[in-house]
């Protein structure tokens, strides 16, 4: 099953090639496009960072074994 920071990790040079591509083919110069892409990379690692935060996962309740009868 993949999960959200699994799509991330795919999406990351993704979003980077995409948008750098995408404005040198609109003429954009080099350097402008590079930076664009990385801070469109960026931008999506900082949500998976900051926005969904990775949390850990709760621990899993034992229940109860209620009285104990010493009998």
């Amino acid at each position: 099953m993949t999960g959200y920071y699994d799509a991330v990790l795919g999406l990351i040079p993704v979003l980077f090639a995409g948008v750098t591509g995408a404005l040198l083919l609109a003429g954009i110069a080099l350097v402008f496009s590079i930076a664009a892409g990385a801070t469109a990379a960026g931008s999506l690692i900082a949500h998976a960072m900051f926005v969904r935060t990775p949390t850990d996962a709760p621990a899993p309740s034992t229940p109860s074994a209620g009285p104990v009868n010493a009998d």
